[in-house]
């Protein structure tokens, strides 16, 4: 036995300067936040190594041994102690929150790209004083609060922020927690904005792929592209706004105006005219792009699936990456009517919210690929859960994303635990501050040629804010920073959904 032990010191010596040398190292390094600095430090061994046991039998090393461990900052005893926000300039308003803990540990968290960050504020009086480790039982608790597409917007940005607590508490990696990675970089595909002309097509699609790498492109194929061209739409007209344009994006501030009608009532259709236009115009793209890079295709306008249908036959022979959103992705019939009609793979799913209402999609085999936004999905879990269903049924997952890094860094993580995973929306290649928003943990690159890194070793999401440009992207409308949030703190409801 006393050989044994002796290995054990010696081996346990060994570790226990490693480990120290490791932390010290993290704790005294300039990126570090004082928030990990604190942390490390609370949590450091109480200062007794196994070697200075020789003389206790083995029984008696390991009890004095795990008596002195400081357990002051166990994961264990967290508390959730406040959350707060800001909100930044990206997409017109996207909302980060803080979560702070009774240990010093924060997590981030986003409300996706430009809801109301109350889905999130309304949610405070309802996780205050819970162990932030236990997500599943905060989002099982939080999540009868989540809606379609923004109104997830809330129990989302929680979702995230608890993963990234938990991963600082017990110092690993959010993927570690799903479950263990499949991949070390995670493929990105970039949102290509219509352009005026060819020419400034060509600058964006160039800027893309020869100076930033993207292997992976999503260009929009709108009958917005038909504007001012004759005989290229029947029944547009009554769908124009006051510039002319193909109103898409309803307007809230008329609920009376035609433009918040669903696609399949609309009865615009495109002639064949038109079709001859957007097949030019997919053509001139694939002419510049070449067929080593896929291209993705999204926001056609809103007109019924027949016409979907005959869009996505004429572009069929350019070889698309996905149909994305044709229809109203409630209208799981419609979608599976497309999809067997067509050759191009098809996709939906970012409006979304949780693995129960992606099932009739995946059972029905109405699209080829699902398509969540973390951001409104159900987080990183609920997301993970919505790969692996899919996988059972041959079904690939790429990811939409539209939000600040917090959200971008969530789905990374997500991303790499997920074996069926195809590719990562990056919507802000044009905006050169959208990196420096936050710092990562250890100096990784976030984005390098085309691909996301997926941190290995730094723990949470792999992020700090990096609060000065933070603060310089403040949304006009809010340039409070973090602000107390007390009047939220209440709860003034039984919210339990049963009796």
């Amino acid at each position: 036995m006393k050989n044994v032990l002796q290995q054990l010191i010696a081996k346990n010596k060994e570790e226990e300067m490693a480990y120290s040398a490791s932390r010290l190292a993290e704790q005294n390094h300039p990126k570090t936040s004082n928030d990990r600095r604190n942390f490390l430090k609370r949590t450091a061994l109480g200062g007794m190594a196994l070697s200075s046991f020789v003389a206790y039998s083995f029984e008696d090393t390991i009890s004095e041994t795990t008596s002195r461990v400081n357990r002051s900052s166990s994961p264990s005893e967290l508390k959730i102690t406040d959350m707060r926000y800001a909100l930044t300039n990206v997409m017109g308003g996207t909302a980060i929150i803080r979560i702070d803990t009774n240990q010093g540990i924060y997590g981030l968290g986003e409300v996706r790209d430009a809801a109301d960050v109350r889905y999130a504020l309304f949610l405070k009086s309802r996780i205050l004083g819970q162990n932030p480790c236990n997500v599943e039982k905060i989002f099982k608790t939080i999540k009868q609060f989540g809606g379609p597409a923004r109104q997830a917007g809330g129990v989302c940005a929680v979702e995230m922020a608890l993963w990234d607590i938990c991963g600082k508490a017990y110092n690993v990696p959010a993927w570690q927690l799903l479950g263990g990675r499949y991949r070390d970089k995670v493929r990105l595909y970039a949102d290509t904005p219509e352009a005026s002309s060819p020419e400034e097509q060509q600058r964006l699609i160039n800027f893309r792929v020869q100076d930033q790498g993207y292997t992976w492109l999503k260009m929009d194929v709108s009958i917005g592209e038909l504007k001012g061209i004759p005989g290229t739409i029947v029944n547009g007209k009554i769908w124009e706004d006051a510039n002319g344009n193909l109103s898409q994006w309803g307007d809230m501030q008329n609920s009376m105006s035609y433009a918040n009608t669903a696609h399949p009532f609309t009865q615009i259709q495109i002639t064949e005219k038109g079709l001859e236009h957007l097949q030019q115009v997919v053509e001139n793209v694939r002419n510049m792009v070449g067929y080593e890079i896929p291209i993705s295709t999204d926001h056609y306008g809103h007109f019924d699936l027949n016409n979907g249908i005959r869009l996505a036959k004429a572009l069929d022979k350019y070889r698309l990456a996905w149909f994305e959103d044709m229809v109203p992705w409630q209208h799981t019939t419609q979608w599976r009517t497309i999809t067997e009609a067509i050759e191009t793979p098809t996709t939906t799913g970012e409006d979304i919210h949780y693995l129960e209402n992606f099932k009739p999609l995946i059972h029905n085999r109405s699209v080829d690929i699902v398509h969540p936004d973390l951001a409104s999905s159900g987080g990183l879990l609920e997301t993970k859960r919505i790969a692996d269903y899919a996988e059972e049924f041959g079904i690939a997952m790429a990811m939409h994303q539209a939000g600040t890094p917090v959200s971008f860094m969530a789905n990374v993580h997500c991303a790499a635990a997920s074996q069926n995973f195809l590719a990562l929306e990056h919507h802000s290649v044009d905006l050169p501050w959208w990196e420096n928003l936050v710092k990562t943990v250890g100096g990784f690159k976030m984005i390098d040629k085309g691909f996301a890194t997926v941190p290995l070793t730094a723990p949470g999401l792999g992020i700090e804010l990096n609060e000065e440009v933070v603060k310089k992207h403040l949304h006009p409308s809010d340039k409070s920073f973090f602000k107390s949030t007390d009047e939220w703190n209440k709860l003034r409801s039984h919210d339990r959904t049963y009796s």
